[in-house]
């Protein structure tokens, strides 16, 4: 499907590459391809010690079907919800995981919020001085499902009870799209992903700044 392969072939070409997962529906579509391609990724985590039971078994059927080890980075803490989030202490992770790599992959789509409307397949990450690939960038839904059903691929179980995205326990509740994190409140964004990026294009070789 649109860009997908082309988008994780690119990445494929940085030695120190970096995918970060959080074992949704994603993050289950992008290594199922992802390590055929590049097997020297490294797959890493942020645990923030307050992720759902599902997430955890998640993590380990993932573990399972892809043969990969998941790597770790901790953010846990005393987090009890938006009032008292692990948003800065998960930047901070991220920033450990990414430390000596040239290029990182992400399962942000544009359909995901307006925050990320304008994401692109290929980006340069300014504020961290490497590579970003969004090879999910284009997808819907639609097509997410229709990928994990054909291949069979596991899935994190509270996308069926209308988690349509998945985050720390305290603060996640059924949404679509990102409303159900920090659920009550404005915010939809961690941190993880506002960067000041320039985009290219896979094709033209265009850039532009946001």
């Amino acid at each position: 499907m649109r860009g997908l392969s082309e988008t994780l072939q690119r990445a494929a070409q940085h030695e120190e590459l970096v995918f970060l997962c959080s074992f949704q529906k994603e993050e289950s579509v992008i290594l199922d391809e992802l390590l055929a391609v590049a097997p020297h990724a490294r797959v890493v985590t942020i645990d923030t010690g307050v992720l759902f039971p599902e997430t955890l078994a998640t993590w380990r059927a993932f573990e399972d079907r892809f043969g990969v080890s998941v790597q770790v980075e901790d953010a846990s803490g005393s987090w009890t919800g938006p009032e008292l989030c692990c948003g800065d202490a998960k930047v901070a992770a991220l920033e450990r995981a990414l430390d000596g790599a040239e290029a990182w992959v992400t399962g942000i789509r544009r359909e995901q919020a307006a925050t990320r409307a304008d994401a692109q397949l290929v980006e340069w990450d300014e504020r961290r001085a490497m590579w970003k690939y969004n090879p999910l960038a284009e997808w819907t839904e639609r097509d997410l499902w229709e990928r994990i059903f054909e291949r069979e691929l596991p899935y994190h179980p509270l996308h069926d009870q209308g988690y349509a995205s998945i985050g720390c326990a305290p603060c996640t509740q059924p949404g679509s799209g990102r409303d159900g994190r920090w659920a009550g409140t404005d915010k939809i964004e961690c941190g993880l992903h506002v960067a000041r990026s320039t985009r290219w294009s896979l094709s033209s070789g265009w850039a532009s700044v946001c």
